[in-house]
């Protein structure tokens, strides 16, 4: 079975946030752990997933807001990682001062072209992080499938995600994705562009 790698945002996804409960429901996930999760460093946070990719390659990255722009930067940076699919749960907009806060900002821009692994971003109609319009065009870019839950804010504790069993279907979709992929390897998709 392919590895999970579970990549929290700031704050790190407490106990009872799904990211949490997943980790601990699934035997084949693994939480990339930060130094310091009110603080984020894009370069220290990137070599932190790049080093957990490398000892998991072919895992599928599961990201929740900053660290979907994680996510996103890492493998842009590092292209010769072997990133299976990336399920992105409610992306923060790091290219907005409005929705997000300033030491937040270089982990932007996301990236405009298609990612070379299969990945599912899903969004909120009231997440006041980035808006659904902005989460479905960026989705478009990716060529990545899109998932609109509907108003239901930032898809954390917050606004009521204990474990979300309907996410682990999700993310059950995109690992049968992975294996049928026909998708090339990080390194050839982006020598193409």
């Amino acid at each position: 079975m392919t590895s999970v790698l579970i990549v929290p945002g700031l704050g790190g996804s407490g106990q009872e946030h799904w990211q949490s409960h997943w980790e601990r429901a699934l035997s084949d996930s693994h939480r990339v752990q930060q130094r310091d999760w009110d603080h984020p460093n894009l370069t220290e946070w990137s070599y932190r997933l790049a080093h957990a990719v490398e000892q998991r390659p072919g895992a599928i990255l599961v990201g929740h807001s900053l660290g979907c722009a994680l996510i996103l930067r890492v493998a842009l940076a590092w292209r010769d990682l072997r990133i299976g699919g990336a399920l992105l749960v409610a992306p923060a907009d790091v290219e907005s001062p409005q929705r997000t806060p300033r030491h937040t900002w270089e982990f932007g821009p996301f990236p405009r072209t298609a990612l070379p692994f299969p990945a599912t971003v899903v969004a909120s109609s009231n997440d006041p992080y980035m808006s659904l319009e902005r989460a479905h065009v960026l989705a478009i870019a990716w060529r990545a499938n899109f998932i609109n839950l509907g108003p239901v804010g930032h898809i954390n504790v917050k606004s009521g995600f204990g474990p979300w069993p309907a996410g682990e279907k999700l993310l059950d979709a995109l690992r049968r994705e992975v294996r049928t992929s026909g998708r090339p390897k990080v390194a050839d998709a982006y020598a193409a562009q």
